[in-house]
């Protein structure tokens, strides 16, 4: 910068390592400047796991170091500085102060808590706040709003089949590449007997010396919180983001589709992808990575059930799930449609849980930062469900464990998705299921190492899932009888006499008990 004076401070949080990103528009580093910082707020707010805390930190730091490379002024506060104040309020606040900006700038930010936050400090310090829309996604949250006025209700493959069209993804004329807008029924196979043979692992990236400083420093400063560091291998820089995209699509893909609800144990990636957090970092554009989808196909290198169900992931499901959350905030982060008020079991914090299927999910979860959907979904989420955990609860903690996880797609995933707390807004029915799912797509492989039987349903040797699956059912029987979905689940509690269901319900009481 020529001098000390700062036309436009443009604020860039840790999910917008965008160098191409609106709030840079019409900038000049000759008399613009970049601020940052690192708050401890931002890992204590969640009890934050260690993989988590590193990755934004030295995702943020290699922007700030690339920025700095462009020739911007980067003001950028780290963790360890001795007079940092530990929140994102205070830090702002004091640098309006100290560097007196004309304006304050930014890409809108994807968590309406963060939101709340910066419009309250600049309103403060008395200096304007430009909020530039984030063109990061093929949906602004204004269409989704429009969108979301003439529907009947919010479903998923509606929004999906909208966004193909009007984006002209994966269509042929004007129709659906392939004859058909959804492979889902292609992609739900499960592993034979053998398990999934020999895969190839995702890119592994080295940490270079700023990962190892940022993991020395959340060693230290960040000690009781969970999990661990040496399996530290994700993308921080957006070289390493397109180098992790090119090795899933060449590598990966062909075989994503077919296998992407299968479980198998000690099996963390199979075919997945591992780029979500590159993403939601804004390493990678959704526009890019469905582009290296669909050409792939169109090349004949993977089929179209692997692309289409790629592609439905990031184009349908990501930016639908951002388009709920920014339309129903402030008031679905209380959603609790069940009335679930039970606690979250302390083994989620230390993979101590008594089903190998849910020890494997949770270890490797606090190990790598990572599980895939099926596990996060079927295993994990379904459990809580089961038991009947506050849904908030819930939320806090796959906020806290996940290296992909920010608020605005995590939040629906869990509260809608996952729980059903918000009661059928972006679900249409609960994804319920007993112990013989978790059977039938890991191959028997987890119950064959189990003390429990997942097609008995009271006794010693029940399955925690089957039992706590039927109290569920009778704990909302008139809910689930009137939903067409889930009709035939429920009628099959006729067969059930009047002792056994007590029966069930007692067990299941006395289960929740020893989880605690």
């Amino acid at each position: 910068m020529a001098d000390d004076t700062v036309r436009t401070l443009i604020l860039v949080l840790g999910d917008q390592l965008d160098a191409d990103a609106a709030a840079f528009d019409g900038c000049d580093p000759a008399t613009d400047a970049i601020w940052m910082a690192e708050v401890a707020e931002e890992s204590t707010h969640v009890w934050s796991t260690k993989m988590r805390t590193a990755l934004f930190l030295s995702a943020m730091r290699h922007f700030a170091q690339d920025r700095r490379s462009a020739g911007w002024t980067v003001h950028y506060r780290v963790l360890d500085d001795i007079d940092n104040r530990g929140d994102l309020a205070s830090e702002l606040g004091h640098a309006l102060v100290t560097l007196r900006p004309s304006r304050l700038r930014m890409t809108a930010p994807g968590d309406w808590r963060v939101l709340q936050t910066i419009r309250a400090t600049a309103v403060a310090a008395g200096v304007p706040l430009e909020i530039q829309a984030d063109r990061h996604f093929y949906c602004d949250v204004r269409d989704f709003a429009q969108w979301a006025r003439g529907q009947p209700e919010l479903r998923l493959e509606t929004f999906y089949r909208h966004l193909r069209q009007r984006h002209g993804v994966l269509m042929d004329a004007d129709g659906p590449a392939g004859g058909r807008w959804n492979f889902d029924t292609e992609n739900r196979a499960p592993f034979g007997a053998q398990g999934p043979g020999i895969t190839t692992p995702p890119l592994q990236v080295e940490p270079d010396s700023i990962t190892r400083e940022v993991q020395a420093l959340v060693r230290t400063r960040f000690a009781d919180h969970p999990g661990a560091l040496d399996a530290f291998a994700w993308p921080v820089t957006r070289p390493q983001a397109l180098a992790a995209l090119a090795h899933f699509i060449e590598a990966r893909l062909p075989a994503f589709g077919h296998w992407q609800d299968a479980l198998w144990p000690q099996a963390p990636w199979l075919w997945h992808s591992q780029i979500a957090s590159a993403l939601n970092l804004k390493l990678l554009s959704p526009r890019e990575v469905v582009d290296a989808g669909e050409a792939a196909w169109r090349a004949g290198r993977v089929p179209i059930a692997a692309a289409e169900g790629f592609i439905r992931q990031i184009l349908g499901w990501r930016e639908y799930v951002r388009g709920v959350y920014w339309t129903q905030m402030p008031r679905y982060a209380e959603s609790n449609a069940l009335d679930a008020h039970g606690d979250l079991p302390a083994f989620y914090w230390t993979g101590d849980a008594p089903m190998p299927c849910l020890a494997d999910a949770l270890k490797q979860t606090l190990e790598l930062g990572y599980a895939h959907h099926i596990q996060r979904l079927m295993v994990i989420g379904l459990y809580a469900q089961l038991m009947g955990v506050e849904p908030a609860q819930v939320h806090r903690w796959y906020l806290a464990v996940y290296v992909d996880a920010v608020e605005w797609v995590e939040m629906p995933n869990v509260l809608g998705m996952s729980q059903y707390a918000d009661g059928g807004l972006m679900s249409s029915k609960p994804y319920i299921a007993s112990g013989r799912y978790i059977e039938r797509m890991s191959a028997g492989s987890y119950c064959r190492q189990c003390r429990f039987d997942p097609g008995v349903r009271t006794g010693a040797t029940a399955c925690p899932y089957t039992r706590l699956y039927w109290d569920f059912m009778l704990r909302h029987e008139t809910l689930l009888a009137t939903n067409p979905r889930t009709r035939q689940q429920v009628r099959s509690l006729e067969r059930v006499d009047p002792v056994e269901r007590e029966t069930i319900r007692a067990e299941a009481d006395a289960w929740r008990r020893t989880q605690h």
